[in-house]
């Protein structure tokens, strides 16, 4: 049986993830998700909006995931290849390169990202509802104000 490996954090659940699992679960007959924990997030210096119960409990629930894990630290790949029977493992093309080492142990290959949507790019976009920035957008249209009342 073809395993497919893959790993990310999953916060804010997306239509890109969806289509990359299972693109990724398309070349092989049994795909494994390593979710990162909120632990490991920190330790990468990353922020989740979703806890790591949530993002793996919607990661386990899709039909295109066989298996989904913790992932707790970079070290554990080698040991997951291993334990999984890996045959390729799998990312997004953001990370090109980075996962190159693991050649020796498994086929690895990056896939293309789907276009014009991001969990950054949510966030952003939700940045517009929080308290913190609609009083730094209120600061900012007073400082705005005072400038055109010098000129009136």
């Amino acid at each position: 049986m073809k395993t497919v490996l893959t790993y990310g954090t999953f916060d804010l659940f997306h239509i890109g993830h969806l289509r990359l699992l299972e693109r990724l679960r398309g070349l092989g007959e049994r795909l494994v998700v390593g979710v990162s924990t909120d632990e490991f997030n920190r330790e990468k210096g990353k922020t989740t909006v979703l806890p790591f119960s949530d993002r793996i409990e919607i990661v386990r629930a899709l039909r295109c995931v066989d298996l989904a894990i913790p992932e707790t630290c970079w070290e554990q790949k080698v040991a997951d290849i291993r334990e999984h029977g890996v045959s390729v493992f799998g990312m997004g093309n953001d990370w090109e390169g980075r996962f190159d080492d693991l050649r020796t142990h498994c086929e690895v290959i990056y896939l293309p990202r789907t276009e014009g949507v991001s969990s950054t790019h949510i966030r952003n976009t939700l940045k517009v509802l929080d308290q913190t920035h609609v009083r730094e957008l209120k600061q900012a249209l007073d400082l705005i104000s005072s400038i055109v009342e010098r000129f009136d």
